[in-house]
């Protein structure tokens, strides 16, 4: 997973062309324990970077999923909404949230490699 790119949020983002698919990390659901409820962005909606894009809800507490890239929202993970359960057993492949056509690329340079986010995680305790 090295082309991944990872945000303080506990997102992950990766590129195909244009379009970034966007989920959040193994550290986010290690964190919120058993995954019981997940709220998506609408298709079609143009969400800003570091913007609300979602909600995920566990057995320990709510959060909020924040978009580390603006863009406009092509396609949901409809697959997740039906069992969040997934999103537990597989964070940063199968269970992404939605994908984006994203607007400005350089936005990407704000995001951290696996490398700097693992020391990140790491080093915050969060």
């Amino acid at each position: 997973m090295s082309d991944v790119k990872f945000s303080k949020e506990h997102e992950w983002l990766k590129m195909d062309g244009d379009i970034a698919t966007i989920g959040i990390t193994k550290h986010a659901t290690e964190m919120l324990g058993d995954i019981v409820f997940v709220e998506l962005p609408d298709l079609g909606s143009n969400v800003k970077k570091d913007g609300n894009a979602g909600v995920v809800e566990s057995t320990k507490a709510a959060s909020d999923v924040y978009t580390p890239v603006s863009g406009e929202v092509v396609e949901n993970n409809q697959a997740i909404v039906d069992d969040p359960g997934k999103i537990n057993n597989d964070p940063e492949n199968e269970a992404w949230f939605f994908k984006l056509r994203i607007k400005d690329k350089s936005e990407l340079e704000t995001l951290m490699n696996k490398e700097e986010y693992d020391k990140f995680a790491k080093e915050s305790g969060n």
